[in-house]
Order: structure tokens, then sequence, then C-alpha cells
């Protein structure tokens, strides 16, 4: 197999690493369609990059692909421990930022294609990026759950990835208490699936956020991200962030062009505001990221493990 070339980024705490070239040939369909070969016929790569004993659970991938849109800077494909995401925040922070360390785009605004859609990402410098994401929506409010012996009450929004959001959850949002917070929201995810409980068009809700009042008190709010594979989310989470502001702004608490700054459960910030453009909730994130590693992995045909940990 030719080498595997690979970048290594965080944002706001949050690793990405992105596969700059190396990976197998997808097609030339849409993000989406090429998401699906990937799915299909080379998910072992997808394990190889990013699950142990190369990566580790928290490590989210991002294939650089060529955009279908040819008005876009590049195209991505996100995947984590457990599967395929349809958008990440976070990640494409990541992405802009290495582009930018490979010196394929200067600062400016830059159209990124992901499965989902469409996004912008502004380059202020070398480390801060603005991105305009998917339109962000909540579909229902207030939905009630009973979990390990407690009524839970949650929005069901989606930000670029569905979202169960609480806010009533009676846990300190502090890094003492991941091994509670992660079993409650395993809890509360399992609770859904059980009740068939998802997003709108049947979307599995496999994102689950928690809120609490920030440390810091020049932010809003803090919060507690768990994503698919039981990771929890060292950012603030871009999609779950813009998730959130579509609520905010529904219920009245948010104004267009109003900052709000949410804090991660490591003390990092995103900065996210919203406008409204055709009826539609258009989120902005803006955070940092920073370069953390260049390398090329190496597959020994002999390697047992070659393929990585799957799940």
């Amino acid at each position: 197999m030719q080498p595997v070339f690979i970048i290594d980024s965080h944002t706001e705490g949050e690793p990405t690493r992105l596969v700059v070239n190396g990976a197998p040939a997808l097609g030339g369909g849409t993000l989406e369609e090429q998401r699906e070969v990937f799915r299909t016929r080379f998910d072992w790569f997808r394990s190889a990059v990013v699950n142990e004993p190369r990566g580790a659970d928290h490590i989210v991938g991002a294939l650089l692909c060529e955009p279908h849109d040819k008005t876009c800077a590049a195209g991505v494909i996100f995947f984590n421990n457990a599967g395929y995401l349809n958008m990440c925040g976070h990640g494409t922070i990541g992405l802009v930022v290495t582009l930018a360390y490979l010196k394929r785009i200067t600062p400016g605004l830059h159209h990124i294609e992901t499965p989902v859609g469409i996004v912008q990402a502004t380059l202020h410098d070398n480390h801060r990026v603005s991105l305009q994401n998917v339109p962000a929506y909540r579909w229902k409010k207030a939905v009630k759950l009973e979990v390990d012996g407690q009524t839970i009450s949650g929005d069901i929004a989606w930000g670029g990835n569905w979202f169960f959001l609480v806010k009533d959850h009676s846990q300190e949002l502090s890094l003492r208490r991941l091994d509670e917070l992660t079993r409650l929201c395993k809890s509360i995810k399992t609770t859904l699936v059980r009740q068939n409980i998802t997003g709108k068009d049947g979307g599995e809700i496999d994102h689950i956020e928690l809120f609490g009042p920030p440390q810091n008190p020049d932010n809003h709010s803090r919060n507690f991200v768990l994503c698919p594979g039981d990771a929890y989310d060292r950012s603030p989470c871009g999609t779950g962030t813009s998730a959130k502001l579509a609520c905010l702004y529904t219920d009245g608490e948010l104004k267009p062009g109003q900052i709000w700054r949410q804090e991660s459960i490591l003390g990092t910030v995103f900065e996210g505001s919203i406008e409204v453009q055709n009826n539609q909730i258009i989120p902005t994130i803006s955070g940092t990221a920073f370069i953390t590693a260049e390398a090329k992995l190496i597959f020994d045909s002999g390697d047992p493990l070659r393929e990585g940990v799957r799940f």
C-alpha cells in the first residue's frame, strides 16, 4: 500500500487527523456519494487511521477530497472511532488551518464542501477561523425521558449532526466527573434508541450535550458533549454549539449578531452567533486551531492489527 500522509491538529483541545494523501480512491461523485463508497468499501481504512494502535477513541479523522463543486477550496469527509460524521465544526476549523499550513490557502473567505452541504470558512490568520455552518434548527422542544430513575428534559436540534441538548441534569460539569457524565450521556442515548426517538426523517441522535453554568464569568455556558463512539468532545463542539444557538434564537434568548461564548469541559471557548437568511438560522462559530504533528502512517502486511482495533 502506498504511504499515507497525515497532519494532526487540535481545535480548542479537540484533535483532528487530516489524511492529506494516500487514501483509497472514492470516485468523482458528490461528497455524500464518496462517503458511502468510503463506508461500504474502505471502512477498514477509517479504522486503521483513527483507532488503536495508531489512533485513539477521541481522534476525529478528516479525509481531504477533491471537491465536487469546483468553487470550493477543498472537500472533506469526517469520521471517528465508530463511523462517519455528517459535519464537524472543530474539524473544519482544523482543516482550514492545516490547508494554510500547507500553503494551499491564504487568509480570507473559503468554501468547504462536506457531505451535508457547503460551508464558508474565513481564515483570519494562521490559527483563527470563523466557520459559517449549515443551517441549524430545533426539531422538538422539552422531550422528556426517564433515565436512571430521574426525569430528564432535552431539546432535539440539528447543527450539522443531531443533538439531544439537556440543561436539567443535576450534574457538575467538570473533568473530575468524566466517568459520571459519560455514564449519564450513554444512558440518555440508550433511552433515545429504546424509545425510538429520532431527529427529522428518522435521523439518529448520535450526540448528547449537557449544559451548565460557565466557570469563567466572561462566558455564557459550559458544556459536555458525548460523541458517537462514546468519546467526549474536548472542544465546545462546533455542530453542538450551532444546535444550541438555534434553540436560543428560537426561544428569543439570542438576537442575530449577538455573541454567545460557549465554554468546553476543558475551559476552551467557541464564539458563536447567528443570522437569519430566508427563514433559516445560519450559525457562525469562531475558534483557533494549531498544528501538532505531521507523519507517515505505515501499514505492515504482517501486522495482525494493520486495520486497527475495529468496533
